[in-house]
């Protein structure tokens, strides 16, 4: 299924860059892909059937937000782009987004939304400009950060969910 991803992002990633709008095609393991492109909203979809379950995955600076429980979007952010993961049992996000805040704050609002989720913290990484938080919480919760500083504010990537490994 991982791999099935990976082709069908592709797959979309080159829809929204100008190839064919919407298609269908199946993979080596036999799973049915589909995906199309709004050109209005820019929205990008994936259907993907397989024996193991149907996922679904949505792409765009329009799709709403839909954490799983203890986590929201950071207060007054500006969302780049949200993509979205459903999948039988699993629900997840990787929303890109910016904020005139500091980098400090919006990793501190992170990382206590995270711990009181229960994810422990099992990598932090910094850099020059920014920094990676990375962890696992109970059961199959996945959670990660990667914020960094801007000239004025801060941009971040988030990938939050459950039930996606």
């Amino acid at each position: 299924m991982k791999r099935t991803i990976l082709v069908a992002t592709t797959s979309l990633l080159l829809a929204a860059c100008g190839s064919d709008r919407s298609g269908s095609y199946e993979t080596e393991d036999g799973e049915t892909v589909d995906y199309s492109v709004d050109t209005s909203s820019g929205e990008s979809s994936i259907d993907i059937k397989s024996e193991d379950g149907d996922m679904q995955i949505r792409s765009g600076s329009n799709v709403a937000v839909d954490l799983p429980d203890g986590f929201s979007l950071y207060p007054g952010a500006e969302v780049v782009t949200n993509s979205t993961i459903n999948r039988n049992d699993g629900q997840g996000s990787m929303i890109i987004f910016k904020t005139d805040d500091g980098l400090e704050d919006v990793l501190a609002f992170y990382r206590k939304q995270a711990e009181a989720a229960g994810v422990k913290i099992e990598m932090e990484m910094k850099t020059a400009q920014g920094t990676m938080l990375a962890g696992k919480g109970d059961g199959d919760l996945i959670f990660s950060i990667n914020a960094n500083a801007q000239d004025v504010g801060t941009t971040g990537q988030m990938t939050v969910g459950r039930g996606l490994e």
